[in-house]
């Protein structure tokens, strides 16, 4: 099953589109699910997603001004309990501590967040922690050389094999993580 994981879009405010090789990767029909860190900024980016995949989850993020999208939300995906938020909420940002109090207020072996426009993954205490940067490589108040980047996982029984996607200059970068639920 492959899910697409992908947020801080700032479409039109920070960056005018997904960058074109990014768009020729993501194919409709392919996608099951998408999961959305929020900050799409307009309507047009969420009927964008909608083109790809059937399941859309959108969480709010701290732009968002269309939409009634909720705070956090968790989403099963096979055998895996998926929590979802922007994370402008955790303080500070990123912060492994905060993710590891969210992933227990949530109770979900992955948690998913944005805010920061920066890729990262890793798993800490036998959880699963993604974020997976801006999609447009839209700057941020503490970056403005963002990477664009987005991930996709592919949900095979107890194993999450992730592929992040990277648009370094020309040229896409792909990086292969894999996760085994305890």
């Amino acid at each position: 099953m492959l899910v697409l994981v992908l947020g801080d879009l700032h479409i039109p405010h920070r960056s005018s589109a997904l960058p074109t090789k990014f768009k020729k990767l993501l194919v409709p029909g392919k996608i099951q699910h998408i999961l959305c860190t929020g900050n799409l900024c307009s309507k047009e980016s969420l009927d964008y997603l909608k083109t790809l995949a059937a399941d859309v989850h959108v969480v709010r993020g701290d732009l968002d001004q269309v939409g009634s999208w909720p705070e956090q939300k968790v989403v099963t995906v096979g055998q895996f309990r998926i929590g979802l938020s922007h994370g402008h909420q955790l303080v500070p940002w990123g912060d492994a501590a905060a993710l590891a109090l969210l992933q227990r207020e949530l109770a979900a072996d992955i948690i998913i967040t944005g805010h920061t426009h920066r890729f990262e993954a890793f798993e800490s205490e036998g959880r699963f922690y993604i974020n997976p940067g801006s999609a447009t490589g839209a700057y941020s108040p503490l970056d403005s050389n963002v990477v664009p980047s987005f991930v996709l996982m592919d949900i095979q029984a107890s194993t999450v094999v992730t592929y992040v996607y990277q648009l370094l200059g020309d040229d896409v970068k792909v990086e292969r993580i894999e996760y085994k639920k305890a």
